[in-house]
């Protein structure tokens, strides 16, 4: 039924300017739509991004959203860590700490927030 339809992520924030800023100009994302002042919505590769404002931004503890990014994370991590974004650092069995991005199994992960607290990912793979 919806194994061939598109899906959109939905990110919850309280200051819909300062979301904006984040992730047009950190995170190089661009508005393809608008919903009044409520709701502004980004593209990510051919994925939409769904930001809107919300009274319980950022009180979800798990990752939000994630970017597969291949080989390019380790150069994706350094620019972003240029452009302001703090990375977290969790208690990760099995996986080693590089920096800021966490190897293991094959794969590189790091995780980072958004203005209201929202967890994002990029991975490897």
């Amino acid at each position: 039924m919806l194994a061939n339809k598109d899906v959109a992520a939905n990110i919850p924030v309280k200051d819909m300017a300062k979301a904006k800023k984040f992730y047009e100009d950190t995170l190089g994302l661009k508005e393809v739509g608008r919903f009044g002042d409520e709701v502004v919505t980004f593209r990510s590769g051919k994925s939409d991004i769904l930001v809107y404002r919300s009274e319980f931004a950022g009180t979800n503890k798990a990752t939000a959203m994630t970017w597969t990014l291949g080989d390019d994370i380790d150069k994706t991590v350094k620019e972003l860590k240029s452009k302001g974004v703090s990375f977290e650092h969790y208690d990760m069995p099995g996986l080693k700490l590089d920096g800021d991005v966490y190897v293991g199994d094959g794969m590189k992960v790091a995780w980072f927030k958004d203005p209201d607290g929202n967890t994002l990912c990029v991975v490897s793979g």
